[in-house]
């Protein structure tokens, strides 16, 4: 079966074919048997899915940086505290770690929007999850534009990070007209 990110399907012509606006999924066999409350909650299984799988890939960049960086160490270091950090470490640990903290609260955030105690709750913490993976497309651009992630690397993580700010997006923007509606 197939799962869709976007909250609307439409009918190919007359055919009983039917495209999908968004990016595509698996669904349960089952999908067009469930009422809207089961849809919405497979959808937002399957987006806290993507937001897991963004921050699994963070956390695994993270210790790629840092294992890369440890190997280029060149016997400089600075005092820090009780121990002592090589210096090539310093800007790709801060950088690196502010990826981290981002990336990975996305999943938190929308975790928490899925478990929302009320509607504004819901909006709420969806935008902040927009704006966590939004953050983390500057972190990655930095890291990129330092020449800690080559361009492949690059490519592939700012492509996954950019397909969850198209998913929040559609969902953020439903429900400002939501809201919008409400007004009139």
């Amino acid at each position: 079966m197939v799962f869709i990110l976007s909250y609307s399907l439409k009918r190919v012509g007359g055919s009983d074919g039917i495209t999908f606006t968004s990016n595509i999924f698996h669904l349960p066999s089952n999908f067009f048997h469930l009422t809207s409350s089961e849809v919405m909650s497979e959808i937002g299984d399957a987006i806290q899915e993507k937001c897991m799988a963004f921050g699994d890939r963070v956390i695994k960049l993270n210790d790629y940086l840092l294992a890369e960086a440890c190997k280029k160490e060149d016997g400089r270091s600075k005092k820090d505290g009780g121990g002592r950090i090589p210096i090539q470490l310093l800007a790709v640990a801060n950088l690196s770690n502010q990826l981290l903290r981002a990336g990975t609260s996305v999943g938190a955030n929308n975790a928490e929007a899925t478990n929302a105690i009320s509607k504004a709750d819901f909006k709420s913490k969806s935008f902040i999850a927009l704006k966590e993976v939004r953050e983390s497309l500057y972190w990655i651009d930095l890291l990129h534009r330092n020449k800690y992630l080559d361009d492949k690397q690059y490519t592939s993580i700012y492509a996954d990070a950019e397909e969850l700010v198209k998913i929040l997006v559609t969902r953020c923007k439903k429900l400002n007209s939501e809201s919008d509606d409400k007004k009139k």
